[in-house]
């Protein structure tokens, strides 16, 4: 990885639409790229700031793609944990489309809750789902974005 200025990487299948419009609108402004990555068809608006990538559909395919163009300068948009321990770990940014940053602690205690989730699931329990995207989380990550690009210019 080499010292550039860094670009915006969205694991697209997983990431709301409003955190999408959210990245839309800061690339133009910014002028900074933004790439999604998904392994279904979806469509950006016309900008030479935005790019889409279908991959193949199979297991972490997307992220397989992300970690091998991320560079330390990157941000990268995922609600996949794994995804983001590994970014973190490879010294680039990753923030949740809650507008949470990642870092070393939090990734593995997240991995370990997420674990802890699965195993319950698979006993039977039903653990239900995240709480809907509200106004707030959509504040907290243009936030998260806006202070990432603030120290890239």
């Amino acid at each position: 990885m080499t010292e550039k200025a860094g670009q915006v990487w969205v694991d697209a299948d997983a990431c709301p639409v409003p955190i999408k419009q959210i990245l839309f609108r800061a690339a133009t402004r910014s002028q900074c790229q933004v790439t999604l990555l998904a392994n279904h068809a979806m469509t950006v608006p016309p900008s030479p700031f935005l790019a889409f990538v279908q991959v193949p559909s199979g297991f972490d395919v997307a992220d397989s793609e992300i970690l091998k163009r991320l560079d330390v300068s990157d941000l990268v948009i995922t609600q996949d944990i794994p995804l983001a321990a590994e970014v973190v770990e490879r010294g680039a940014l990753a923030i949740s489309p809650r507008g949470e940053r990642y870092t070393a602690e939090n990734a593995k205690a997240r991995l370990a809750v997420r674990d802890f989730m699965t195993e319950l699931r698979d006993s039977g329990v039903n653990t239900g789902g995240p709480a809907p995207l509200d106004n707030s989380d959509k504040q907290r990550f243009a936030n998260a974005l806006d202070s990432w690009l603030a120290k890239r210019s």
